[in-house]
């Protein structure tokens, strides 16, 4: 029976162009154009940036020439995944998914068909689907802009993956699948408890923004960013400490010791509570007249 539902809810969502633009084509499509453009600035200001000597490091290095590594740029998108634009505009599609029986009162048309849990579930499946999608689009438009940066710079393209470049690239990936399901979250338990699709798109934006305030209102109030209760309430900030664990080096070293554990658990909290909530929620909800 979830199966029924996943491809149900699957082939509703293959309907809806304008989710799927937005949460899949969007940011890919600007992602090119935005580096490309970049690309072709630097280029035509390189003389200027390199005889007045103010350009960053990472533009020297770039107007320096030498090989290009895609492996290495492979992994460098992997752990861009969930960058806040990917995070923004994937959030569209959940929330029309999340609210979209609510918004056109079909629950009473589907509901009888299915437990009310496995339609919930059913729901969270595709927007996992659909985050899956959304990531392996910004890794395709990761390897165009580096192939557009080569043919700019006229910068030769190697490749090279070691054994410890693949694992990170699958620990990124995996991190930032978590990290995007994990914002969608607060949208599925405001659908279900609001039953609107304006409450579904914005109360997670409004818990996003503030919880980037929270560290430096913490330190005012003298609770520093590696207390329990600075990474419980953050799990943007617990991602970008996990993120930093898998990179390594200096970044790596610099963690406070026990913050990765705090950061694991701000993440299963901010991920599983909510989806508890609307789980336990749900079959209590009236839909007959919806």
């Amino acid at each position: 029976m979830l199966v029924d539902a996943i491809r149900a809810e699957g082939f509703r969502l293959s309907k809806n162009r304008n989710a799927l633009f937005w949460s899949l084509v969007f940011v890919p499509v600007i992602s090119v154009a935005i580096g490309a453009l970049t690309n072709f600035v630097l280029k035509g200001s390189s003389t200027k940036l390199l005889v007045n000597g103010k350009a960053p490091d990472q533009v020297k290095l770039m107007l320096a020439g030498g090989p290009l590594d895609l492996g290495q740029a492979l992994v460098d998108a992997a752990g861009n995944f969930a960058n806040p634009l990917v995070l923004l505009f994937v959030l569209i599609g959940a929330a029309t998914i999340y609210a979209g029986d609510y918004r056109w009162e079909t629950w009473r048309l589907i509901s009888a068909r299915n437990s009310r849990s496995n339609l919930l579930l059913a729901k969270l499946a595709v927007v996992a689907g659909m985050a899956l999608a959304a990531m392996a689009l910004m890794l395709v438009a990761g390897v165009a802009e580096n192939l557009i940066k080569a043919g700019v710079f006229e910068r030769r393209l190697t490749f090279s993956m070691t054994g410890e470049m693949a694992g990170r690239f699958l620990a990124f990936t995996g991190l930032s699948w978590l990290r995007i399901l994990q914002f969608t979250m607060m949208g599925l338990l405001a659908a279900v408890v609001t039953r609107s699709l304006l409450a579904a798109l914005f109360i997670p934006l409004v818990f996003g923004v503030g919880q980037f305030f929270t560290t430096p209102i913490g330190m005012q109030m003298g609770i520093m960013p590696d207390a329990w209760l600075a990474v419980l309430v953050n799990p943007g900030a617990a991602a970008d400490a996990v993120k930093a664990m898998i990179e390594g080096g200096p970044g790596a070293a610099a963690l406070p010791d026990g913050l990765i554990l705090k950061a694991w658990l701000s993440l299963a909290l901010w991920t599983f509570a909510p989806l508890a909530a609307a789980l336990a929620w749900f079959p209590r909800q009236d839909l007959s007249k919806e």
